[in-house]
């Protein structure tokens, strides 16, 4: 007979765990209750012990909700607003890389790690397409992917308390569309984000799940059809799995396993994050841009999470969306390259010098 957590239990377990953890920080007023509360839940659970396990679709359907609920911003006026600044999130990517080469500097400096495994470790590209990439050139996969997850945890939490209580709210003049909401159009909104994920999961693309809905409920909008609003009790929901889904990554087995490489990984995010948020006060200064809104779009955290603090604070949705699209685009499509080139640099330096 199988044990309670090799069941269904565990997952059902676990979404209740987490919806009690939602709607405790919901009544406690902090920053994104929905989705800072299952994951701080299932990770206090699982450091202990309990091997709670999310629901295995859970993070696909979390995150088709939030697609379509972001694609909702972006009326034709919003989309031109956002491509005029193409140039600074292009730029805003491109920085990600050099803040990234610092914080890998810093890994294989204290961390008692490899420079290539490092590297991986820092780029804040997709969390499983960064542990991919490390494997295929060599590195540790599985201190990339920890070190990775450790990113996610840190910004998802430090990130929205400090936008939060640095009085950064409210400043976003976008809306969503203003469709009516309607369970039927609801019900074939979500189909077709969901169909988008689909199709991006067929050609592999990275973050499917969170960019095919963003880019089908996107050509809705700006083409101007209007099927229903989201519901905020629905974006809970997708925030719920999505948190549920983050917090299930950890294990107490992580500091038992390599403590000098977590403590090192965990002092480079720390970094990354100072770094991110000079290079967004800089960038929005220079552009004329809300800082909250530059500072939010520059975070090293993960699309969903920082679109949705994005849209929970009105801080420049579109924006936000549109930075972290770009960044996970250029970082999981050129890291390999770059990393390849600088590869073949050194040894070429190297070679000359001996």
């Amino acid at each position: 007979m199988k044990a309670a957590r090799d069941t269904a239990l565990n997952p059902a377990a676990a979404l209740a765990l987490c919806a009690a953890g939602g709607a405790l920080f919901a009544w406690l007023g902090t920053p994104l209750p929905w989705m800072i509360g299952p994951l701080v839940v299932m990770a206090i659970f699982n450091f202990s012990g309990a091997r709670l396990r999310p629901p295995g679709l859970g993070r696909p359907i979390g995150q088709v909700i939030i697609g379509a609920a972001l694609g909702l911003y972006f009326t034709p006026v919003v989309a031109r607003e956002v491509a005029s600044y193409w140039s600074l999130l292009v730029l805003a990517a491109l920085l990600a890389i050099v803040i990234a080469c610092a914080c890998a500097w810093l890994i294989q400096r204290i961390g008692d790690t490899d420079g290539t495994t490092a590297f991986f470790a820092s780029v804040p590209g997709g969390a499983a397409e960064m542990a991919i990439l490390a494997e295929r050139f060599g590195a540790r996969a599985d201190r990339v992917a920890i070190a990775q997850s450790m990113r996610i945890l840190a910004v998802v939490i430090v990130v929205p308390f400090a936008l939060t209580y640095s009085g950064a709210h409210g400043a976003d003049l976008h809306v969503q569309s203003r469709a009516p909401f309607q369970w039927g159009g609801l019900a074939l909104l979500l189909a077709i984000a969901a169909i988008g994920g689909g199709v991006l999961t067929r050609v592999r693309a990275p973050n499917a799940f969170m960019l095919g809905p963003l880019f089908a409920v996107i050509l809705l909008t700006v083409s101007q059809v209007e099927l229903s609003s989201i519901p905020p009790a629905v974006t809970n929901l997708g925030q719920l799995l999505i948190g549920c889904a983050l917090g299930g990554r950890f294990e107490r087995s992580f500091m038992d396993k390599m403590p000098a490489f977590v403590g090192a990984a965990l002092l480079s995010i720390l970094l990354a994050m100072a770094l991110a948020a000079s290079l967004g006060g800089v960038l929005a200064w220079s552009y004329g841009l809300p800082v909250a809104s530059v500072v939010l779009a520059t975070a090293p955290g993960g699309i969903a999470e920082m679109c949705i603090t994005a849209k929970v604070l009105q801080l420049g949705v579109p924006l936000v969306t549109a930075a972290h699209v770009t960044r996970v685009i250029v970082l999981v499509s050129g890291t390999g390259f770059l990393f390849r080139g600088a590869r073949a640099l050194k040894e070429k330096f190297v070679k000359a010098a001996t």
